[in-house]
């Protein structure tokens, strides 16, 4: 049975029993030892790599941790490719065609993902030039709430209310976001109605020193107070002031109160509108006096 297996030709001109000598074993022997020692060293490098990129950001708080996580990953996976031609180069495998069979598979896989894919190309838009970071509050395709995770597929928010919103890469990167985060300082805005009978300079007097007087709100920019459109019940004054940003929501809640209750104090109307109803009815109809003449008399 041994002997009849030794004797199987392999190739044409060669048996199995002539091929398993010690100069092959030995050269297989070797090639599995090169193999394993590029595997190990090719593991090795790669965590290496993936730790000391990682480490940046861990070391430096202005770098963004989920960028650099994300290249560590990258530079791992490359690490690891390398090592794996270099196995097959070592077993005599040419890795040409092998470069070639991927680089077609990967062709018909990405047309059959064009949607995955273009969230994970989106993903790496967004990784690479940060156009926010977790923590941000963000508004983008008719959604908004705070970034709690950034990763290739898609970007997850949290809403005020406490909803968890899945946002698709692509969905992000391809439409008008807005960030309300990225920026230290605020603008709050409102708009205060008073009577036409009102001391406009007394109200302007009362609007100013009431919301300048919070300690959250800022000096710089000037703060700025100006009448805006005379309304069909109302003079209505413009009114913006900067805050910061953490403090801008509560801010402009706090000041609708307070200016109501210093415009109550100073005895200024603030108007709501009135509409005068004229109704037409018609008089009663008055009955025609009628004279009854007698008929023998004429």
């Amino acid at each position: 049975m041994l002997n009849n297996l030794l004797d199987m030709h392999i190739t044409q001109s060669q048996t199995l029993g002539q091929l398993l000598t010690v100069n092959f074993l030995t050269a297989v022997l070797g090639n599995v030892l090169a193999a394993m020692v590029i595997l190990g060293l090719g593991f090795a490098i790669a965590g290496w790599a993936h730790r000391r990129i990682v480490g940046l950001a861990k070391r430096y708080h202005r770098l963004d941790a989920t960028l650099f996580a994300f290249l560590g990953n990258i530079t791992r996976y490359g690490v690891l490719t390398f090592a794996g031609l270099f196995v097959l180069n070592t077993f005599g495998i040419q890795t040409t065609s092998i470069v070639a069979v991927l680089g077609a598979a990967g062709l018909a896989v990405g047309l059959a993902l064009q949607g995955t894919l273009s969230n994970v190309a989106a993903g790496v838009m967004i990784i690479l030039f940060r156009p926010f970071k977790l923590g941000d509050f963000i508004a983008v395709d008719g959604v908004s709430g705070s970034v709690m995770d950034i990763n290739l597929n898609f970007t997850e928010l949290k809403t005020y209310d406490g909803l968890q919103i899945i946002v698709p890469n692509a969905k992000v990167w391809g439409n008008v976001m807005t960030n309300y985060s990225v920026y230290p300082t605020r603008m709050a805005e409102w708009t205060f109605g008073v009577s036409y009978g009102t001391d406009l300079a007394l109200a302007e007097r009362v609007i100013r020193e009431t919301i300048t007087a919070d300690p959250r709100a800022l000096d710089d920019p000037a703060f700025f107070l100006k009448v805006n459109s005379l309304g069909e019940s109302s003079v209505d004054f413009l009114c913006r002031c900067w805050a910061q940003s953490a403090d801008v929501w509560l801010f402009k809640n706090d000041m609708l109160r307070a200016v109501k209750e210093a415009f109550d104090a100073h005895g200024i109307e603030i108007p709501f509108p009135n509409r005068t109803l004229w109704l037409n009815r018609p008089e009663p109809a008055t009955e025609a006096a009628t004279e009854v003449v007698d008929p023998a008399a004429r």
